[in-house]
């Protein structure tokens, strides 16, 4: 059966068809309110950011939907979980701070802020799937103790699954920090030769996992965690990401997307914004000049085909030639592998549907005003 996809595009010359209402009435057009009770505690997955992004979601637009949670008689909380590398949102504490700078107080959000695995990333539940990769995923325990969720994301690039959506949202969004580094475990970084043993990558890793010999540094990969610092810090740029095993990666990101899928079923709603759309994920600190104009904003009850329509959506556009896409600028190509050449998204969307976790064919249903 076709998944149906709501669409508005960013088109607005009234107060009618501004962005706040666009949000209120893809909410009702998709049914979210039907999703949840009355009492409920609803889960809303953002991405706040690192320190120095500005590319994620606004607060003002997460307030929209916010208020259509209360609307709907049901309780809501802002939410996302730690990160495994060591940066602005590591532990509760600065990934709070973070939050708050980036906007996500109570006075705009009007939401209470949880970080949903907890001070240090190890709150987590089991949840059984029985894949290819793995039988069980560590979901974020107040992820998994809510009882609906809204997961609102910021569609992008991402260097390691080509890009980021609804379905990297659920995966790295919703583990724990055992569960992200169990996604990660196959992409660790490799030294290549040339290294000049300047030591740059050393001072760069958390947990000492880097250390030189006569050969110049050396990687212990047991207790290296792939948090990828060493990759920016080195001045030759000769430490790499193992592409060679991204599809792997991939499909290990797309079963950590299935345990939370499978755990609330019937109470999921899912929302991807088409804005900003940058090379990279935002969990860097910087924010990258777009690669196609600002779409719109789509939303679903199937994360397989809101990703997938996203994408296409993305790959209709002419790319911008003053950004990071190297190829692909025509209508009509891939403009993510016009960035990041040696990773494939369709891998995500494709072992989404075969594992069940949602459907690529889908029904676009555009609501946009009429101009």
């Amino acid at each position: 059966m076709v998944s149906k996809v709501y669409f508005t595009d960013f088109r607005s010359r009234t107060d009618v068809d501004n962005k706040i209402n666009k949000i209120k009435i893809l909410f009702e057009a998709a049914n979210f309110r039907g999703l949840m009770n009355k009492d409920e505690l609803v889960a809303v997955k953002l991405h706040f950011g690192e320190e120095g992004n500005d590319s994620y979601i606004s607060p003002v637009l997460v307030r929209q939907v916010v208020d259509k949670i209360y609307e709907a008689g049901a309780k809501p909380f802002i939410t996302d979980t730690n990160t495994l590398y060591f940066g602005s949102r590591h532990n509760s504490l600065d990934h709070i701070k973070t939050a708050i700078l980036h906007g996500f107080d109570y006075a705009v959000s009007g939401a209470p802020l949880i970080i949903a695995d907890g001070l240090l990333g190890t709150y987590s539940h089991n949840i059984k799937i029985e894949q290819k990769h793995f039988e069980q995923v560590k979901i974020a325990g107040d992820i998994e103790n809510a009882d609906c969720m809204i997961v609102m994301s910021h569609f992008k690039g991402h260097e390691m699954a080509g890009f980021g959506g609804t379905i990297k949202n659920l995966a790295m969004g919703c583990a724990s920090a055992e569960g992200k580094l169990e996604q990660h475990e196959c992409v660790k970084p490799i030294i290549m030769e040339g290294c000049t043993s300047c030591g740059i990558c050393i001072k760069s890793c958390p947990l000492d996992a880097l250390c030189l010999n006569d050969q110049g540094a050396i990687m212990d990969y047991d207790r290296c965690i792939g948090c990828n610092n060493c990759i920016s810090a080195c001045s030759e740029s000769i430490i790499k990401l193992n592409y060679e095993n991204m599809n792997e990666f991939i499909e290990k990101m797309t079963e950590y997307a299935l345990g939370v899928v499978k755990s609330k079923k019937g109470k999921l709603g899912y929302m991807n914004f088409l804005m900003n759309i940058t090379p990279d994920c935002d969990c860097l600190p910087w924010s990258d000049s777009p690669i196609v104009p600002d779409i719109g904003i789509l939303v679903s009850d199937d994360p397989v085909a809101l990703d997938a329509a996203s994408y296409d959506l993305v790959n209709q556009q002419i790319g911008f030639k003053n950004s990071m896409l190297h190829h692909h600028y025509l209508e009509g190509e891939d403009k993510f592998n016009g960035v990041w050449d040696m990773v494939d998204g369709h891998v995500q969307i494709n072992y989404g549907h075969k594992i069940g976790l949602g459907n690529p064919e889908y029904q676009l249903i555009d609501i946009s005003s009429k101009k």
